[in-house]
């Protein structure tokens, strides 16, 4: 049971940056860099820079935690798919990805095009998940041959 199950705030209450952590499992000082990095994430900070987390940064927070440590993105990729507006705070994770893990690009006349999305998808992806895209997508071309 996560923190914020074990509490007894309301889903809509805000939440200290101790209890963001252990509700996501993820170290403080994590998430104070996750905050340079995604200016989507803006906790009210009051007096003695004390930072509230609204429920929205929760569900940021969460998208990120899951593209960073499930899905093998890396920061820049993540970020990318906020710039790109792939990912929305207001909506869950599994709406909010508009790629799936293994993508196959249809044959058409915008085929370069198409290429270059794949390529620039798979750039976002750590060094691990980009060798088992590579390795997945050997296998998809051995059973077309």
């Amino acid at each position: 049971m996560s923190a914020a199950e074990t509490s007894s705030k309301s889903a809509a209450a805000f939440r200290t940056i101790s209890e963001v952590s252990g509700d996501l499992d993820v170290p403080q000082h994590v998430l104070r860099f996750w905050e340079t990095k995604f200016p989507q994430v803006k906790p009210l900070k009051r007096a003695g820079r004390r930072r509230y987390y609204r429920p929205e940064d929760l569900k940021i927070l969460r998208q990120i935690r899951d593209l960073l440590y499930k899905d093998g993105y890396t920061i820049k990729g993540v970020q990318k798919l906020f710039k790109e507006g792939s990912l929305k705070a207001n909506s869950s994770l599994n709406e909010e990805k508009t790629a799936p893990k293994s993508t196959v690009v249809e044959k058409s006349k915008n085929d370069k095009r198409d290429e270059k999305s794949l390529v620039d998808q798979v750039l976002g992806l750590s060094p691990e998940r980009q060798k088992e895209v590579l390795n997945e997508l050997k296998s998809i071309r051995a059973l077309l041959d």
